[in-house]
């Protein structure tokens, strides 16, 4: 309980993407740590909107068949198209709980694409459950009342509002983000083309690149509250 928002005695703690250029799977490279980057390779990864991220757990309301919530998403993390950031082994408890924003730079080859952010708690035997997700609209990342197209191969940030969650990650455990750049069916596949939502039978595979590096450090900030004294 407390009497304002975000928490009174949050510590914000900015955790930074880093990889030595394959982040894709959860057994890439991928690392999340509190060290700003230096000079890193990217990540890529072709989104192929005929083959879409599907929606496991979330926000979303569960229909077709879809569960909402905390759903293991190991299965998820063995494809291509899927990067995975994660924390080493925890040392004690770690209590995040406040709104989640993620700062993403990439670029795609694309005029329009979609981003995907997710807040991943992972337990020691490999399992991985969902905390948070968003989703960015790239002709949107400035604004939502004024649309702008992407020029393909231009180094974009994309701000991504994962909502808010409070979420006691236990000692051993690891926290990881997830990035792609589809989560079908909650949200709409972008076809790529630029065209209006519904107007393409047929897509364009997008090649996006992930970017960690000193201009261009991609991170988000943890709401973490610090653990009472015993």
């Amino acid at each position: 309980e407390a009497d304002t928002w975000p928490l009174p005695q949050t510590q914000w703690q900015r955790f930074f993407l880093h990889s030595k250029g394959h982040a894709n799977t959860s057994g890439g490279d991928g690392l999340l740590t509190r060290n700003e980057p230096g000079s890193e390779p990217t990540d890529i990864f072709v989104y192929n909107p005929h083959s879409p991220v599907p929606t496991t757990g979330g926000h979303s309301a569960p229909a077709g068949g879809v569960i909402a919530g905390p759903v293991n998403q190991s299965h998820l993390e063995k494809r291509g198209d899927v990067l995975c950031y994660t924390t080493p082994e925890l040392g004690e408890d770690t209590e995040v709980t406040g709104s989640l924003v993620f700062h993403l730079f990439a670029a795609t080859s694309a005029r329009d694409t979609d981003f995907t952010a997710t807040l991943v708690d992972v337990y020691p035997d490999g399992r991985a459950y969902n905390m948070a997700d968003g989703i960015v609209r790239a002709r949107f990342r400035k604004s939502v009342f004024e649309p702008e197209m992407v020029t393909p191969g231009e180094v974009n940030e994309y701000t991504i509002n994962l909502g808010n969650t409070s979420q006691l990650f236990r000692k051993g455990h690891r926290i990881r983000i997830d990035i792609s750049s589809s989560n079908f069916p909650a949200c709409d596949r972008n076809m790529n083309t630029g065209n209006a939502i519904g107007e393409d039978a047929l897509a364009i595979p997008a090649m996006q690149t992930i970017f960690h590096q000193q201009r261009y450090a991609s991170y988000i900030d943890l709401p973490v509250i610090p653990a009472k004294p015993a």
